[in-house]
C-alpha cells in the first residue's frame, strides 16, 4: 500500500510543486553516466521526475511504483512515452536486463516490512544484468533526522498555478526503535479541504544493510556520502557479480 501523499489524486497532482528542488537527483544522474548505464530500472519512480531526467539523456528507463495516482501523473508529463511505466513494485517485475537499478530519496526506507525488503533486493538483483549495479540511499540513524520533522521547521505556503494556495507541514507521530512514523498535513485554500498522509520509514544500520545485500547475492562495491546531506546518509553501490546466475 502506498501512502496517501502518493496515492491520493489531489495530493499526487501537487507533489512536484510542493517539492520543486530535486537537486538530490543530480548524483544519481551522474552515477548513471559514470557506470555507462543505457537501461535503468527506477524503483519507486513516483511522479517520474528522475525517470524523465534519464529519458531526456537517451537512456531506456523502466519506472515502477505502487501508487497509481503518482504513476498517472508521470504518464501525463511531456516525454513520458519514452519511459515504460509499471504500477507495481520490484517484487514482481517482468524479465529485464538493466545496467542500473535505483531507489532515490526515501524509497528504500519506506519499504519497512523485512520480508518485502528482502524480496525487493532480490527483484532488483534479478532485474540487473551480470555486472549491473543497484544504487540507493538511506539516512544514517545516528543523525536522528526525525528530530527536525516538526511544523515549525517544515511549514510552507505554496501558490500553485491552477490549484491555488496549499499549506503543508509535517509532524512525527511515533518513534518505535528503527521505525519512525510521521504525518503530512495539506490545506487547500481554494475549498478548505484538509488532507493528511501518514508515512513510516525504517532506519537501518549500515552493517545490517551490507549483510542484507550480500545475502541476496550482491557485492557491495562502496558506500558513498550523499552530496545533498553530507555526513547524514549512506549511498550504497552494490553490484550483481559477473558470471553468477
Amino acid at each position: 500500500m502506498a501512502d496517501e501523499g502518493f496515492e491520493h489524486p489531489r495530493l499526487a497532482a501537487v507533489y512536484d510543486a510542493l517539492d520543486p528542488d530535486r537537486s538530490d537527483l543530480d548524483a544519481y544522474v551522474g552515477m548513471a553516466q559514470e557506470f555507462g548505464a543505457r537501461r535503468v530500472l527506477d524503483i519507486g519512480c513516483g511522479t517520474g521526475v528522475f525517470a524523465l531526467l534519464l529519458a531526456d539523456r537517451g537512456i531506456d528507463v523502466v519506472g515502477v511504483d505502487p501508487a497509481r495516482a503518482s504513476v498517472d501523473v508521470a504518464r501525463g508529463k511531456p516525454g513520458s512515452e519514452r519511459v515504460c511505466w509499471i504500477c507495481g513494485d520490484a517484487t514482481a517485475l517482468p524479465p529485464l536486463r538493466t545496467d542500473l537499478a535505483t531507489m532515490t530519496a526515501n524509497v528504500a526506507q519506506a519499504i519497512v516490512d523485512p520480508t518485502v525488503w528482502r524480496r525487493t533486493l532480490q527483484g532488483a538483483y534479478e532485474a540487473l544484468r551480470p555486472g549491473g549495479r543497484l544504487v540507493f540511499e538511506t539516512r544514517d540513524p545516528a543523525g536522528r533526522a526525525w528530530e527536525e520533522w516538526n511544523r515549525e521547521e517544515s511549514y510552507s505556503k505554496t501558490r500553485i498555478p491552477g490549484v491555488g494556495v496549499v499549506e503543508s507541514w509535517v509532524e512525527v507521530t511515533d518513534v518505535s526503535g528503527p521505525l519512525v512514523t510521521f504525518r503530512w498535513t495539506y490545506v487547500f485554500a481554494e475549498d478548505g479541504e484538509v488532507l493528511t498522509s501518514d508515512s513510516t520509514l525504517r532506519f537501518r544500520e549500515r552493517p545490517q544493510i551490507e549483510a542484507q545485500l550480500v545475502s541476496r547475492g550482491f557485492v557491495v562495491d562502496e558506500v558513498r556520502d550523499a552530496a545533498d546531506r553530507p555526513g547524514r546518509e549512506f549511498v550504497f553501490v552494490a553490484r550483481r557479480p559477473e558470471g553468477r546466475g
